[in-house]
């Protein structure tokens, strides 16, 4: 299921249990083509001994009982590649079924690929829940655990495409892993390697796509999938940003394909509506919507642009306003929704200057002439958006 991309060793919706087409090039990781002719260069004994997903001439069942096969486990110890969360007593040459789990392999081969090393759907259930598990309990540092569930998952899914399941269950397994990439996108430390947050942000768009694809296999008549709009939606903020890269289908072409019901959701309004303001440069609307109609997960994918909209807001008002009339600070604080000393900061990094009163009182002085855009952004919080504070402060 797992597509391409950059290869690492490793709200109405909260935390995974709530608060949440690009490019169809991946749409081979859902269902890939496996042979199904049997391998005739091995010898009858080892097959039956041994049999590998090609013998099964088909779609077929793992028969792996473990987070990770036993073979791969004895591998591993006797290379000494354990990570830190699978090492038994801190050995980095011993682990337990209990600890490791099924590394990804960029390189599979359904003729080299026996069913014993394929985990089953409740396997795989029960291994993305201790995933999760480990992201709030670890007491490890956030990019740590990210990493090792970031290679984890993505081998979750390549055992549910090489097994062809397509069911609510894998659906809510894929709603889960996209939950943990937009998350993450918040988590992960802005001033940490690009990277990370560049393939973390990759794994997203391919888990979206995969997930989109699901969502119309395993439509029964007209009926939509309870999540489908919100996750859909995910895909119009995605576009947010002056620099966004196109994915796939022009987002008028990839509307004209979705359910009617998917369209008209209040979800996707609110998406195109807070799209629309962004590109129309309307800070205040957008600002103001967002605040009242967004959900922890969509602000978790909405807040690298922020901080870009809030720089382009100053520079209309420096530009704009009347020049003997200097713009309160205060004021300007509450349309950006920021604390009014990170608003008169970010005035600073854009290059302008604030003047102050006699009563103490900060004002921004229009027209002037040394703004400019900020090459990166400080963290700065978020007024307004208190009803998610408790989902900011969890472990993950």
């Amino acid at each position: 299921m797992d597509g391409g991309g950059g290869s690492r060793n490793q709200g109405r919706s909260s935390r995974f249990r709530g608060p949440g087409n690009p490019s169809r090039s991946s749409r081979s990781d859902l269902r890939p083509s496996l042979p199904g002719t049997s391998d005739r260069r091995r010898p009858p004994s080892a097959v039956a001994e041994n049999p590998t997903v090609e013998d099964r001439g088909g779609p077929f069942i793992g028969t792996c009982p473990d987070m990770c096969p036993a073979k791969e486990r004895a591998q591993r110890e006797r290379l000494r590649d354990l990570s830190a969360f699978e090492r038994l007593n801190g050995n980095p040459g011993k682990t337990s079924s209990s600890l490791a789990v099924k590394k990804f392999c960029r390189t599979i081969s359904a003729s080299e690929m026996a069913v014993a090393d394929i985990r089953p759907l409740p396997v795989l259930q029960d291994t993305l829940r201790y995933l999760f598990r480990l992201l709030e309990t670890s007491g490890y540092q956030f990019e740590m655990v990210h990493d090792f569930v970031f290679d984890r998952m993505r081998s979750i899914r390549q055992d549910l495409s090489l097994q062809h399941i397509v069911n609510d269950q894998a659906i809510q397994m894929y709603e889960e892993m996209v939950k943990f990439h937009i998350i993450a996108n918040h988590k992960l430390p802005k001033n940490s390697d690009k990277s990370l947050h560049h393939l973390n942000m990759e794994q997203l768009t391919k888990c979206l796509i995969s997930l989109y694809d699901m969502y119309a296999i395993n439509r029964k008549s007209n009926s939509i999938n309870k999540n489908e709009a919100e996750f859909y939606s995910f895909y119009v903020l995605l576009h947010l940003g002056s620099n966004s890269q196109a994915m796939g289908d022009s987002l008028s072409l990839w509307f004209r394909k979705l359910a009617y019901p998917i369209v008209t959701s209040n979800e996707m309004c609110f998406a195109r509506s807070l799209l629309r303001y962004f590109r129309l440069g309307n800070y205040k609307r957008f600002f103001s919507t967002a605040a009242t109609e967004v959900s922890f997960l969509q602000l978790c994918l909405i807040e690298p642009f922020l901080n870009e909209l809030r720089a382009l807001a100053i520079s209309y008002i420096n530009y704009s306003c009347y020049k003997l009339h200097s713009y309160p600070v205060a004021h300007l604080s509450v349309i950006l929704m920021m604390k009014e000393t990170e608003t008169e900061s970010l005035c600073e990094a854009c290059g302008l200057e604030i003047c102050i009163d006699e009563d103490g009182n900060r004002f921004l002085p229009t027209k002037q002439t040394g703004f400019s855009l900020p090459r990166g952004f400080q963290n700065y919080s978020f007024q307004g958006f208190d009803r998610f504070e408790r989902y900011f402060k969890i472990p993950f």
